[in-house]
């Protein structure tokens, strides 16, 4: 695996899927795959890139940011090959593209599922399985699924993604692969903005509503925000909980800080990592890699 993606590499994957597509379901099938979800350090670390499919392109201070592949292949690239990272998570485009560039050997995968939600529009919180389904999940041999579940009270269209999201739970249970449920309490601003409210009444309700969705829980993690009360929050299920990196820190210590404190919990299984280390603020993904590493492995 090459550690940069060039202009080359990126019309090699163009030419890769006109003249072969298939290659892509054979680099899947042979793919070397990981034994567990326990990752190296004892804690799982995930670089997350489904932000795209959902028309979320910003990174910072940059609206498109995200919306030059080449760009982002070359930063998920560098992350993945950096020691104590353990897998990916995204879209089947990026899966696909990774594939391509034999940068998912050995490593976590999981597919990001329901991206009908687009950022912006008046439909964002029927957020609909766009994305991967279980069934395509298992083909391509990926680990398991994650899904976005955001609870806005005052929105009708809420509980179809619930029972969406409470569908795709049961499915990848019955194909054994681990659903990853990111819930949120939501509501809109008076721009009409989705926002999501990130006080510790608002995680510990979200996080509840999560752990009961499906007919078993066996296989559900939890993907949840680090607020300042996380005591609260990591007691209100036995789930086991993946740290959300959020948004990209102007304060990079304070948001790093902030995780270390939250990594102390046994309950705590690791991090989903996504613009704040692919675009950290002095843009050097290496050392936001490594930093991150080293905090989950103490």
């Amino acid at each position: 695996m090459s550690a940069r993606v060039t202009d080359a590499a990126v019309a090699d994957l163009v030419d890769a899927r006109v003249r072969d597509p298939d290659r892509i379901a054979r680099l899947a099938r042979g793919r070397r795959r990981p034994e567990g979800l326990t990752g190296q350090t004892g804690r799982l670390l995930l670089v997350a890139a489904d932000h795209p499919a959902r028309g979320a392109l910003r990174a910072g201070d940059e609206p498109l940011a995200m919306g030059d592949r080449a760009r982002l292949l070359d930063r998920i690239v560098r992350a993945l090959d950096r020691p104590g990272v353990d897998g990916f998570l995204g879209t089947a485009d990026l899966v696909d593209d990774l594939l391509l560039l034999g940068a998912l050997e050995g490593k976590v995968v999981l597919g990001s599922m329901n991206r009908g939600g687009l950022a912006g529009t008046s439909f964002e919180i029927d957020d609909r399985f766009t994305g991967y389904e279980a069934a395509a999940i298992d083909r391509a041999g990926l680990q398991g699924g994650k899904m976005l579940l955001r609870i806005d009270p005052t929105d009708p269209a809420t509980v179809r993604t619930m029972e969406a999201c409470a569908r795709a739970v049961d499915d990848l249970a019955a194909h054994g692969l681990a659903a990853m449920v990111e819930p949120f309490i939501s509501h809109r601003d008076d721009r009409g903005r989705v926002r999501n409210d990130l006080t510790t009444e608002a995680v510990v309700r979200a996080a509840s509503v999560a752990a009961g969705l499906g007919g078993t829980s066996a296989r559900t993690w939890l993907k949840l925000p680090v607020v300042d009360d996380m005591e609260s929050v990591l007691a209100a299920t036995t789930l086991p909980v993946v740290l959300l990196g959020g948004e990209v820190s102007a304060d990079q210590g304070a948001q790093f800080a902030a995780w270390s404190k939250a990594l102390t919990s046994p309950q705590v299984r690791g991090m989903v990592v996504g613009r704040s280390l692919l675009y950290p603020p002095d843009g050097d993904v290496e050392a936001a890699v490594d930093a991150t590493v080293e905090m989950i492995a103490r």
